[in-house]
């Protein structure tokens, strides 16, 4: 299977603050991966790299035969970038409806198919950023990243301080965008077991490098070692 990402050597931070170092990790297409880590260990530096939003030292990053790193910010989207990031970043001056259709490209993924992965959209069109729950800010978080029809779904911490109903909602839709749309993603959570029971391979970031690599399904069939890795209670 070929790879859709590839990330060489990656070192990069803010300004001149270096936060990863040498980081190597590589997604076939049309597979999830799990980026781990304890807090502070550079998840968040990767995520903001791969968006174009950090200051990038060495390395390199290809997606789909693209360099990504020579490309800027504000053109990231239409090289196949789709981001999540953890302020979700909604217009909270529009309506729900203007949220997706101001940024949609075309593609398979529409507003009424994002509509129809979340209900609770649709319920509130014309609803303005401000008027929705955090859960459903993050749904529309979501759904504006998928009507830009990206290669690559970043997805960083999704389920942070959301209700177990809106967790369990989330992780449905995650699961069929990734599962049964075969969109490649890569997703930054605090809730290993979750993400990782979704997720094809993984990575555990130490200190701004990769720790640890492999399938997701490895880690799941040894708690001792995401205890040890994460530092976490089973």
């Amino acid at each position: 299977m070929a790879d859709l990402l590839q990330v060489d050597q990656l070192s990069a931070g803010y300004g001149e603050a270096v936060v990863l170092h040498d980081v190597s990790v590589s997604l076939p297409q049309g597979q999830t991966l799990a980026l781990l880590g304890r807090n502070g260990t550079g998840k968040t530096t990767f995520m903001n790299t791969l968006a174009g939003a950090t200051r990038q030292h060495g390395g390199s990053i290809t997606l789909d035969g693209v360099a990504l790193h020579k490309v800027p910010l504000h053109q990231r989207a239409a090289a196949g970038i789709g981001w999540v990031p953890q302020e979700r970043n909604i217009f909270k001056s529009l309506t729900v409806d203007e949220n997706l259709t101001a940024v949609a490209r075309p593609g398979a993924w529409t507003p009424a198919r994002v509509y129809e992965l979340f209900p609770r959209l649709a319920e509130r069109k014309t609803n303005l950023g401000t008027q929705l729950s955090g859960g459903e800010q993050q749904m529309l978080a979501v759904g504006r990243a998928l009507v830009l029809n990206p290669k690559l779904l970043l997805l960083d911490e999704p389920l942070e301080g959301l209700a177990p109903i809106i967790v369990q909602e989330l992780l449905r839709a995650i699961r069929r965008i990734t599962r049964e749309e075969g969109l490649s993603a890569i997703i930054v959570e605090q809730h290993p077991q979750a993400i990782l029971a979704i997720s094809d391979v993984a990575a555990v970031l130490d200190r701004g490098t990769v720790v640890h690599s492999g399938t997701a399904q490895s880690l799941l069939d040894q708690p001792e070692l995401l205890d040890r890795l994460l530092g976490v209670a089973r």
